[in-house]
């Protein structure tokens, strides 16, 4: 048993430092000639992309080494430091907006993504109020996590993020299922959240037009539906075994955001379809070891932070690879451990940190009890 558990680490750290390895490389091939068109410097993203994962690493390690049950004492300090986080986004000054969004805060150069560490700081406390007893069982907790987590997805909302929001609200209903909540309880919120999505697209006017242009995106090919054309190319030309790494065309200031939210199209494009099941692969190998440490925890904290943290991992790469492909309509959503984004990869690779954490505690309690 000890052996497993330790093997299962083994494999989290190594499909973490692959996708981020990979990433680097991928992030220089998505941006080396717009970041030397606009930057003279074809190495930009790539050294800002080397310091988020540097920093990442110190994350995972530190995180590695603290006993996770310490965050089961601080669980709302979780909650209100990432309701603080979301609301220095309107703060004039402190704000960055880009491209009609104020998704940033910053001081300077630096500039870091609350969104990203607001739906971690969740995890964490939807584990440590779910951690004790059958509170879902009540309709009065069911209720008070239901706003709560609504809390977020408000604040989220109005930077505006849907992508995020979208997120932050399946990761909420999942660890409410692994918290307790009874099926017939999520029967009877279906039809109100849908009716919310509904309302929410129907408020703003763009998303009106992303849904048409995700329709048939031919239609206004360079204006709404130019970004997923550029991206069905891309992914098109790629074929089996793709054009060659670096060797991307679409990367050439024809696909927006290439080394970022649609990274993906980029890794079609290049390594083709082979290199894009390589890929899937190793993201399912890390989130089924995530949840495999989740399901050996010896607590329900644990086995909660541990379900959080690989359904925040899967829902981002389910929907990122979904918006890329034009199988939902498109929507911001960086790729775990590939896209660029320091915020990202610091959470990210921290998180990963904790579950090994969990792995280890877990290992200590059962050799422990089998000592006595």
């Amino acid at each position: 048993m000890k052996l497993k558990i330790r093997k299962n680490s083994a494999i989290i750290i190594i499909c973490t430092l692959a996708l981020t390895i990979f990433g680097c490389i991928m992030v220089y091939s998505a941006s080396k000639y717009s970041a030397f068109v606009h930057y003279k410097d074809s190495f930009f993203y790539l050294k800002k992309q080397i310091i988020g994962v540097v920093i990442g690493l110190v994350g995972l390690i530190i995180c590695s080494f603290i006993n996770h049950k310490v965050y089961k004492k601080f669980y709302w300090i979780f909650y209100i430091v990432g309701i603080v986080f979301l609301i220095l986004v309107f703060i004039p000054g402190l704000s960055r907006t880009s491209y009609g969004a104020t998704r940033w805060i910053g001081i300077g150069s630096f500039t870091i993504q609350p969104s990203e560490i607001a739906k971690f700081s969740l995890v964490f406390f939807l584990a440590g109020y779910l951690a004790d007893g059958d509170k879902l069982a009540k309709w009065k907790h069911i209720l008070i996590v239901l706003t709560l987590g609504g809390i977020y997805c408000l604040l989220i909302m109005l930077e505006p993020n849907m992508s995020i929001t979208m997120c932050v609200a399946f990761t909420l209903i999942f660890m409410m299922f692994i918290g307790g909540m009874r099926l017939r309880v999520f029967g009877a919120m279906i039809v109100p959240a849908l009716a919310l999505v509904v309302v929410l697209i129907m408020m703003e006017p763009y998303r009106l037009s992303r849904i048409v242009a995700f329709i048939n995106p031919w239609q206004n090919p360079l204006d709404e539906g130019y970004q997923l054309i550029q991206s069905l190319y891309a992914i098109g030309s790629g074929g089996l075994w793709g054009v060659g790494l670096f060797n991307s065309r679409q990367a050439e200031l024809f696909l927006p955001f290439s080394e970022s939210d649609f990274i993906f199209s980029i890794i079609a494009e290049e390594l083709g379809f082979v290199g894009c099941l390589i890929l899937s692969i190793v993201f399912i190998i890390l989130i089924v070891s995530i949840f495999r440490v989740g399901m050996r925890a010896s607590n329900k904290f644990s086995a909660l932070l541990c379900f959080g943290i690989g359904a925040i991992i899967s829902i981002q790469v389910i929907l990122n690879i979904a918006v890329v492909s034009g199988s939902i309509p498109p929507t911001g959503l960086p790729l775990p451990f590939i896209s660029a984004g320091s915020t990202s990869l610091f959470v990210f690779m921290s998180a990963i940190g904790v579950v090994v954490n969990v792995d280890k505690q877990t290992a200590k309690e059962n050799s422990l009890i089998k000592i006595k």
